[in-house]
Order: structure tokens, then sequence, then C-alpha cells
């Protein structure tokens, strides 16, 4: 797992680990067409806990499609350690895609048919470490778990093997889109929770969207998004615990 010094991104905590700049996406033609980013430029940090708030259509997961090398940009560029990622083409981007970010969705995709540790072991990269799917699977919580099925698991509990595969892959970054937005609130909690403790105590770097406001009060730094763009942006000297925060 990271280091105190550098996290799973390879860099010392807080130089830029992915950079987005001037990023345009427009949806559609014509009088239908919908400009989802708005010359848009993001920095984020090796090791820090940034969230991404907004109402429904100002471009959160538009952005995080961006960072996470799903979807490339009309204009603009997003960099990952300095590299741009679009100038290889798909393959580049797809490169990116697996090897240095994982990513956690509102709902699990897990496989039905395979245990917890089967779908774990599907991204773990046993060449680096070849007990990996066994150390993070204890760190999340779920070591008497391994053979169990994902139907046998409460929603908390999945959405705690989606963060474990995420690990296993040795991701950079772990992009979470609405990551508490199926479970109900107690378990939502204990996922972020999870999060906040894998950026405090293993040097990690998250980014979760949210509409939720309270959950940017956990976060290093928070930005909110309007049209397609960075309305402001609030550095919390002092985050709150996600055990604290309430909404």
């Amino acid at each position: 797992m990271a280091t105190e010094s550098a996290g799973a991104g390879g860099l010392a905590r807080g130089s830029v680990l992915i950079e987005a700049r001037g990023l345009i996406r427009t949806y559609g033609t014509g009088e239908s067409a919908q400009r989802a980013l708005d010359g848009l430029s993001l920095e984020i940090r090796q090791g820090e806990l940034l969230a991404i708030l907004g109402s429904s259509g100002s471009g959160k997961t538009t952005l995080l499609n961006m960072l996470g090398g799903l979807d490339r940009p009309d204009q603009g560029d997003v960099l990952f350690r300095g590299n741009s990622i679009l100038r290889g083409g798909d393959r580049e981007m797809t490169r990116y895609r697996k090897e240095h970010v994982g990513f956690i969705f509102q709902h699990f995709n897990l496989i039905p048919e395979l245990t917890v540790y089967e779908n774990v072991d599907l991204t773990a990269d046993r060449a680096r470490d070849p007990k990996i799917v066994e150390r993070v699977l204890d760190r999340l919580g779920l070591s008497g778990r391994g053979d169990a099925y994902p139907s046998q698991l409460s929603g908390g509990q999945q959405q705690r093997v989606s963060i474990a595969r995420a690990l296993a892959k040795r991701s950079a970054v772990l992009l979470c889109d609405e990551p508490t937005g199926a479970l109900d609130y107690e378990t939502g909690k204990e996922v972020l929770t999870v999060l906040e403790q894998l950026v405090r105590e293993d040097g990690e770097t998250v980014v979760i969207v949210t509409h939720t406001r309270e959950v940017g009060r956990m976060a290093d730094r928070s930005i909110r998004l309007r049209s397609g763009r960075i309305q402001d942006e609030t550095v919390n000297e002092r985050a709150v615990s996600a055990r604290e925060i309430e909404w």
C-alpha cells in the first residue's frame, strides 16, 4: 500500500498528479447542443481528497469521465504526471485507464457469478504484490468474505468490494461517482469513512463526485460546478471527519 510520503500515484504528497486544461465538451448539434464543460481547468494533487459538487447537469460526471480517460474533450487536454493522455489516441487512453485509474460507481458493477475474491482478483496487480488481494480485503474488513458472492453481501459490503478492486490494481487515483447514492444513510457514512481513511492513512488520491454539500466538508478541497464551469472552490484547513457529517 502507499507510504507516508507518496501514494499509489508514485509522487510526493501534494505534487500535481492530474491536470485538466481548458476542457470543452459539447453534446448534440445545432439548437439542441449542450455544453457540458466550458473551458474548465483543474489540478488534482497526490494524496488529496477532492469533492466535486454541483446540481444535475452541472458537468460533474462529464468532468469525471475526462479525468478518467473514459471520454475525450472537444478542446483542451488532460495530463497525468505531466504527460497528455490524449495525444496517443485511444490506445494511450485505454492504457491510462487500465494501469492508473480506479472507478467506483453508485452501482457496484460486480460480476454476480464471481466470488468477492474473484471479483477483486480480476484487476489485481500480482506482479508487484502477489498477496495484494488478501491485503486489500483485509484492509477493507472483508478478509472473511472472500468466498461469498455479491448477492450475499450488504450494499455497503458490495461497495467495499468495488473499492478493493480499485486498490488491487494499485490505481494512482480513485474516481468515485456518487459512491453512496445507492446506500442508506449509515452505510453511506461507513463507505465515506473508508475512502477518508485511504487518503489520511495510505496517501491515496480520491475524487468524489456528489450533489451533497456536506460531503465537501470532509474533503481537503471542494469545487462546485455550474454550467460546466467552476463556480467556487473551498480549501478546508481542517476537514471534518466522515463520521461527523450529516445530510
